[in-house]
């Protein structure tokens, strides 16, 4: 449904009278350069955030877009078709139900230390602004950063209250193989209430503050079985970018 909805964006008419894959066609650069010939596929406005997403393990349409707040459906659909159409991925539709599955070929692979590198230059160079602070996109982080060799047999429900998000509660439903972000109540019992803010979230993944000292200073705390809050913290990874990030004030 949502694929057919980006074929039918891409034939929406312009004021021009061309079509949106017209438009798509000419805003090249016109130089043999790889640099700008690789742009005019990669650097369009969510195509790098896609990219990032199905590197990182998304499958599904919204997998893929749980990890990118803010697109459409139809923008979503538009630029999978045409990472699909370049041979970046291949959609397959599954065997029974609605829907398909997405994934990177060798080409889509390849990006990813064009990836690594494009995050560990942002980490070094570009400052964390209150705008990044998008606490989605935050939870969505730390359910990447989850070891799923180190949480416990079965369903483990974590419950997260922000304090910059006061109307809005996420569940992390953490189990193997594959964790999950839900943004309503999953039916499952709470074993854990996590009260935080997206600051710390993101400091915690930066390893800019131990889980120790955010307990320590309240700026983040914990409701549950004592076991479970004292393993909490051996829980989740911390980002592949932190060893990048500089020292403080070295870039005042």
């Amino acid at each position: 449904m949502a694929a057919r909805r980006g074929r039918q964006y891409q034939n929406l008419k312009l004021p021009d009278g061309r079509s949106w894959r017209d438009s798509e066609r000419v805003r090249g650069y016109g130089q043999f350069c790889p640099i700008a010939r690789s742009s005019e596929l990669l650097a369009e406005r969510w195509t790098p955030i896609i990219v990032r997403n199905l590197l990182n393990g998304c499958r599904t349409f919204s997998e893929i877009r749980q990890g990118a707040p803010g697109i459409s459906t139809a923008l979503l659909a538009q630029r999978l078709e045409t990472l699909e159409r370049h041979g970046v991925l291949v959609r397959t539709a599954k065997q029974h139900g609605r829907g398909a599955t997405y994934e990177l070929t060798e080409m889509g692979q390849a990006l990813r230390p064009v990836w690594d590198a494009l995050g560990q230059w942002g980490a070094q160079w570009l400052e964390i602004e209150p705008r990044h602070m998008d606490p989605a996109y935050i939870l969505w982080a730390t359910l990447k950063l989850v070891d799923t060799d180190r949480i416990p047999d079965g369903t483990t429900t974590v419950r997260f209250q922000l304090s910059d998000q006061p109307t809005n509660d996420y569940w992390m439903l953490l189990r193997r193989p594959r964790p999950e972000l839900c943004t309503r109540g999953s039916g499952y019992l709470e074993d854990l209430l996590c009260q935080t803010d997206s600051h710390t979230l993101v400091d915690l993944h930066l390893r800019q503050i131990t889980y120790g000292a955010a307990l320590r200073s309240g700026r983040l705390t914990l409701q549950g079985p004592s076991a479970l809050a004292r393993s909490f913290a051996t829980w989740f990874k911390t980002s592949p970018f932190a060893d990048y990030l500089p020292e403080p004030g070295k870039h005042a």
